[in-house]
């Protein structure tokens, strides 16, 4: 089973980078990890937010094959305390060997298609963070929960 961060736009911040190098390395003790960094669409000043959506959901689409597992890092998610977390991320790697891939979307979001291919939607938080924060934010839970369902001393609850 491989687990992949999918995310529109490259990690630009140096800190950024930074943390998630700490967390890439740490998960590669539990899970192959990998980050795909699409690039951001060029040109699309003249576009109306549903285009942009289309087009970079094209692009989401083109790199998740049939069989994976497909969850989307969205607002309109559920939100899961840690330990709920880690109890669905090893209940959906009990029940299948599919590789997992979480979504970061664009700056407006999803298109349809994207919606209506994923398995589910999780949200980090009902505040909003940039799409660089993100990235860590979610790369510290995925170790997290890897690191309860150990049960390893990370988590203090």
């Amino acid at each position: 089973m491989k687990i992949t961060l999918l995310t529109m736009g490259r990690t630009d911040v140096d800190w950024v980078r930074e943390g998630l190098g700490i967390y890439c390395s740490r998960l590669s003790h539990y899970v192959r990890f990998e980050i795909c960094e699409l690039p951001e669409m060029k040109n699309v000043s003249a576009l109306r937010p549903e285009q942009i959506k289309e087009k970079e959901g094209k692009l989401l689409l083109s790199k998740v094959r049939p069989g994976d597992e497909v969850i989307l890092l969205d607002e309109k998610g559920r939100s899961l305390r840690s330990v709920d977390f880690a109890a669905r991320l090893q209940e959906i790697m009990s029940r299948s060997a599919r590789d997992m891939v979480f979504v970061v979307g664009g700056a407006y979001g999803f298109s349809k298609e994207v919606y209506d291919r994923a398995d589910g939607m999780l949200s980090l938080s009902p505040m909003t963070f940039s799409h660089q924060m993100v990235r860590v934010l979610f790369t510290e839970q995925l170790y997290r929960a890897f690191t309860i369902i150990r049960g390893e001393p990370y988590h203090n609850e």
